[in-house]
């Protein structure tokens, strides 16, 4: 029953990295590292846990980016 988290996790990061809109690709990846988390939790490993915490800095800090120049643009 695990692994089902694992495959979830698996199956959004795929569907991420084919779309086309960068924002959505930002947030649905970032929502897979979260179910990663989780599961690298459930099975204790420590590298995939500190593998994605960084992937969802990163993804955070380029959605939080991408929003501000989106209010920019609209804002001019």
């Amino acid at each position: 029953m695990i692994h089902v988290i694992g495959y979830i996790a698996l199956l959004l990061n795929t569907i991420s990295i084919t779309m086309k809109n960068v924002l959505y690709l930002r947030i649905l990846s970032l929502i897979a590292n979260l179910i990663y988390i989780i599961y690298g939790i459930l099975l204790g490993i420590p590298p995939m846990i500190i593998g994605c915490a960084v992937a969802i800095m990163v993804h955070t800090y380029r959605i939080y980016k991408l929003h501000k120049e989106k209010t920019v643009i609209a804002g001019h």
